[in-house]
């Protein structure tokens, strides 16, 4: 059996579960979550490439850490947790941790399949070390604002498309 993930209404409702690989052949509505990580003072914000062995959106750029909603799993939790496994930083229990930052729905095709996906991204000030998780994230970077907008204006340059639906609402 694959991987399990939560299954979402149009709506953005959590309506059950099935197998990752079920949710992306039929094009089901699931949900993902992801932090921007910024420096403390705002003026930079981590971007990072993903790896080529990614089942989607392998090689493309994002600028935030982060993945699918699992089963019983709330956004926040599974941003936290995508958080410490895509760029190994630890959210301590006695702090805030990442903020809401915006939410969006994205009803996209990938690979000539539907995809439909619930966003919800936060947002983390951190100036720590940063740790890829080597079979997600091949390199990565931190950029201002309007260094991400100059590769955005490049349609040729590959940046995740779900993330893309978020760049009004993320970036200063």
């Amino acid at each position: 059996m694959g991987e399990v993930i939560a299954v979402y209404d149009r709506a953005g409702r959590p309506i059950g579960a099935e197998e990752r690989s079920t949710v992306y052949a039929e094009g089901l509505w699931h949900a993902s979550a992801g932090v921007l990580v910024r420096s403390p003072d705002t003026e930079r914000l981590y971007v990072h490439r993903r790896t080529e062995t990614k089942a989607v959106f392998a090689g493309m750029h994002d600028c935030l850490a982060g993945g699918v909603v699992g089963p019983d799993e709330d956004p926040r939790t599974a941003a936290i947790r995508e958080l410490s496994e895509e760029l190994g930083i630890d959210i301590p229990a006695d702090t805030d941790g990442p903020l809401p930052l915006a939410s969006a729905s994205w009803d996209g095709e990938w690979a000539g399949k539907p995809m439909r996906c619930h966003l919800f991204a936060y947002e983390l000030r951190y100036d720590g070390p940063i740790h890829h998780q080597p079979e997600e994230i091949a390199d990565g970077w931190w950029w201002t604002d309007t260094a991400l907008r100059t590769h955005l204006a490049d349609p040729a340059w590959p940046f995740v498309p779900d993330t893309r639906v978020l760049i009004p609402d993320i970036l200063n």
